[in-house]
């Protein structure tokens, strides 16, 4: 039956996605913003979409944390989920994300028109001065960035090492950096296509100042926030 239901969630999802690429694409001569505001419909529908199909929620801890201007939003990554998620919870925003993505038919296109910061991961030098360069631009033209510290998806209740890219950008940028945590891989875990009914929590902390600190400092505490949230999360 979960099968079944995850089924029936892909192809609501894809077809919706497919008509809103196809939209965007004839509007291409539109500035980015304009395609963003097409595009992040799709998130607003799969959120809801999942709700109906497999009955999976959203709990928001924290929105009250989300600044007024511009930042760097360093996520944990278990999961395809939350980058549906943040498209609804946050303003306008960008993602650091890794080539591979924008090969995938109709998501990847759809990527590919909203600007992201895309990086070849095994040129890991290049990759860090593009990080720098294109997030600091992104920041300055008022768009949030997201960037997933770990890299790769872990598993439920697993947080991998941080990387220094997203807070470098806040602090070339003097931008505040908001931590966020979720349980995403509880039900929606990383490669599987079926997924379990229930509720995904997401915890916004209070945004951090990234003058002061070096980039090391900032990280390890923006991971030991994370941390200790999944600790106290999964002993509920």
């Amino acid at each position: 039956m979960l099968f079944l239901r995850s089924l029936l969630y892909f192809l609501g999802s894809t077809l919706v996605l497919s008509f809103l690429v196809a939209l965007s694409l004839a509007l291409f001569f539109l500035p980015v913003k304009y395609r963003y505001a097409i595009l992040s419909k799709w998130a607003l529908f799969c959120l809801w979409w999942l709700k109906i199909t497999l009955n999976i929620k959203l709990k928001v801890i924290g929105k009250e944390n989300i600044p007024n201007t511009p930042s760097v939003i360093v996520s944990n990554h278990q999961s395809t989920w939350e980058t549906l998620a943040l498209q609804t919870v946050f303003p306008h925003q960008t993602w650091v994300l890794k080539q591979e993505l924008q090969w995938i038919p109709i998501f990847g296109w759809g990527l590919a028109l909203l600007k992201p910061i895309i990086i070849n991961r095994g040129e890991k030098l290049k990759a860090i001065k593009k990080v720098m360069k294109q997030g600091s631009a992104r920041i300055k033209e008022g768009i949030f960035v997201v960037v997933f510290p770990e890299g790769t998806r872990q598993p439920y209740k697993q947080l991998g090492e941080y990387q220094n890219g997203g807070v470098a950008i806040a602090k070339k940028t003097n931008c505040d950096i908001v931590p966020v945590y979720h349980d995403a891989g509880k039900l929606w875990p990383k490669g599987s296509f079926v997924k379990q009914p229930g509720t995904i929590t997401l915890v916004i902390g209070k945004p951090i100042q990234s003058t002061g600190k070096s980039a090391s400092v900032l990280t390890k505490e923006v991971r030991d926030w994370t941390l200790a949230m999944q600790k106290f999360h999964s002993s509920l």
